[in-house]
């Protein structure tokens, strides 16, 4: 299905991490299964009565940075989060079309930003499994600014440090209310996904135009200079 995009008003393309290059089956099967299923050992706990006591505590978090954060995770549940991540990293992997996507924009003259909420132990363990720092100019980890990617203060901190123009910049994530900051900001191009983690329906009823498959925003015209 072709989404065409008007790509001479684009110079810069702002990309999260999980769900949109990387498929969030990693994320969604360590926090939800993997993880739980430790807990429960730990705990003694049945894993189900685990599972939804994280679920629970998980819940509370988010939108928050600690949600993100594998250190506050770890001290909350008396568990090094960070290491059992490696227990199944052979899961990481890009999303179908995604390096074809990187490289095209990069082929362009177009500038690729990563910009994630992940933590930095899960971004150096992801950027290890994949090649994904081959193609982005920039890597933008939401800790080093304090408050996440949903946060109404996050756009105007990385704009300021960055200095890129809004308007002409495309930014595509599967997280609505981290689209939502970005559109109130004044991103002028926005894109979420359809089908973040392969193992799961692609997604109806979004607020955003969503993309299914990175071929549906191909080829990218060369940036025009002047």
């Amino acid at each position: 299905m072709s989404l065409p995009l008007p790509w001479a008003a684009i110079d810069t393309v702002l990309l999260d991490m999980d769900g949109t290059l990387l498929d969030l089956w990693f994320d969604n099967h360590f926090w939800l299964s993997h993880l739980p299923g430790i807990y429960a050992q730990a705990q003694g706990l049945a894993p189900d009565a685990a599972h939804q006591e994280l679920v629970t505590r998980f819940g509370r978090e988010q939108g928050t940075l600690n949600w993100y954060c594998t250190d506050f995770w770890s001290s909350e549940l008396g568990l090094d989060v960070a290491r059992y991540k490696h227990d199944i990293a052979h899961l990481i992997q890009p999303r179908p079309g995604a390096i074809a996507f990187l490289e095209a924009v990069a082929n362009s003259g177009r500038r690729a930003w990563l910009v994630t909420n992940a933590h930095h132990s899960s971004l150096t363990l992801k950027l290890d499994r994949s090649p994904l720092s081959q193609y982005c100019e920039r890597i933008i980890c939401s800790h080093d600014f304090g408050m996440p990617k949903e946060h109404p203060g996050f756009w105007p901190a990385l704009q300021a440090r960055e200095h890129f123009n809004p308007k002409r910049a495309l930014f595509i994530d599967d997280s609505e209310p981290v689209l939502r900051a970005a559109h109130h900001f004044g991103i002028g191009h926005l894109l979420t996904i359809a089908q973040p983690d392969s193992q799961r329906p692609a997604r109806s009823g979004l607020s955003f135009t969503a993309l299914h498959h990175f071929d549906d925003i191909l080829p990218i015209p060369p940036l025009a200079r002047g």
